[in-house]
């Protein structure tokens, strides 16, 4: 377990200022930026043991957020997020 919380300014740092943009544009991106922020915060509350669930409970939530993750990957270098 890494404990280093997966920010999204650490995951994609060359990609901050169209993250913005497509975030203000694009409220299906935007929803999933905020998805990404949710299930981060839990993996990292449950990493840190602040909230303490099953190993097959944060397992899910680390797939989850690699899930999301590519999702805006695949965004990011493709453009809007429909589809």
């Amino acid at each position: 377990m890494s404990n280093t919380p997966h920010e999204l300014a650490e995951e994609f740092p060359n990609d901050l200022e169209k993250i913005s943009q497509m975030k203000a544009t694009d409220a299906h991106f935007a929803k999933l930026l905020q998805q990404y922020i949710d299930v981060n915060r839990a993996v990292h509350r449950a990493e840190t043991r602040v909230e303490v669930i099953s190993p097959d409970a944060e397992t899910e939530l680390r797939r989850t957020r690699t899930h999301l993750k590519d999702h805006i990957a695949y965004h990011l270098a493709h453009g809007a997020a429909h589809g």
